[in-house]
């Protein structure tokens, strides 16, 4: 029965032993899971501080671009009324001036040493060209304008023909 008893208490104080082995293991992964809670609580608070941060900058984006957005439909709204304001002068001014003839050429004058427009003297550099369309008088280079095979035409007598290049 002592050789029992002694065989019983050494295998109590192996487990014993095994326990307090697996108790401090435990202890261990506790401090170790502890560590890493304490460590997950940090990135967690670094996290939500961030995705505050990140909603207040993306609030304030929003209301610049809704107060730029509001700024630009009224900018718009503005030009618009401008646009009609100047349509409606035009017409005005249109209408004024329909029934105002354009002035006739005046006639070649009689000294053909000079442009019947601008009063150019000819020389050498100077070249003289007779108007190919209605007054026939005689322009300078810089006062008529080429019409392809039909020559030159002083400017008057171009803005009559082509109205749509003034």
């Amino acid at each position: 029965l002592p050789q029992r008893l002694a065989t019983l208490a050494a295998s109590a104080r192996e487990e014993a032993r095994q326990s307090r082995q697996q108790l401090q293991a435990q202890r261990q992964e506790m401090a170790q899971l502890r560590e890493e809670l304490s460590r997950a609580r940090q990135d967690g608070e670094r996290w939500a501080s961030a995705l505050q941060r990140a909603q207040r900058e993306a609030l304030e984006r929003e209301a610049t671009r809704g107060a730029e957005q509001a700024r630009q439909q009224e900018l718009f709204r503005d030009m618009k009324g401008r646009l009609l304001e100047l349509l409606r002068e035009k017409d005005a001014l249109w209408q004024k001036t329909e029934g105002i003839d354009t002035p006739t050429p005046s006639p070649a004058p009689r000294d053909a040493g000079l442009c019947t427009r601008c009063r150019k003297d000819f020389r050498l550099l100077s070249r003289r060209y007779n108007c190919s369309r209605l007054c026939q008088s005689k322009v300078c280079h810089a006062c008529s304008v080429d019409v392809g095979k039909q020559g030159r035409c002083c400017l008057h007598c171009y803005q009559q023909r082509q109205p749509q290049a003034t």
